[in-house]
């Protein structure tokens, strides 16, 4: 059960935006909206299988998160990508506070949860933000929201960019 933290993550990962990802094969910018809460739905699936493995706790290298680790921030961003989704169908060009993914991990005991646990817990939230999205109509996926270090989004680009997320992370576990 590793609590360590890992190195921080400090790449801007916009760039799926713009071209397919060449390490888990997604291409964001091919998805159309409407089809977001399906994929987030399959891709939930899956986690629960790799919650179920005996390895889960298993880091493949001291530097790199376990399976289990992967999956509680696959639950949190679900659970970040709802808040902000709401944010910007609710308010004018929202600002999103910043989050810090790998302090998170750490104050979180990420190595330490329960796999059964989190499985439900990101289940749920899978199922939470895909209703979210599906909710989207119109216009709506133009409204407009930032995050603190600039990058500019609409609901549309926000969604592409969400999903390659829980993907690209199920690509670094199995």
């Amino acid at each position: 059960m590793a609590d360590d933290a890992v190195p921080g993550e400090d790449k801007d990962w916009t760039w799926v935006l713009e071209r397919a990802c060449p390490e888990c094969g997604l291409d964001p910018g091919s998805i159309d909206g409407e089809t977001i809460p399906e994929l987030v739905r399959g891709n939930a699936a899956s986690w629960l299988d790799v919650l179920g493995r005996a390895d889960v706790r298993q880091r493949p290298r001291p530097d790199v998160w376990s399976p289990l680790e992967y999956a509680c921030h696959v639950r949190d961003v679900f659970r970040l990508f709802d808040h902000r989704l709401g944010l910007m169908l609710s308010e004018d060009d929202p600002l999103f506070a910043n989050w810090d993914q790998d302090e998170t991990a750490v104050a979180e005991h990420y190595g330490a949860q329960d796999p059964a646990v989190v499985a439900a817990e990101l289940a749920a939230a899978a199922e939470i933000i895909a209703i979210s999205f599906a909710a989207v109509d119109g216009e709506q996926w133009n409204r407009p929201g930032r995050r603190s270090d600039g990058a500019v989004f609409t609901v549309r680009s926000f969604g592409r960019y969400f999903v390659h997320d829980p993907v690209h992370h199920l690509s670094d576990v199995t």
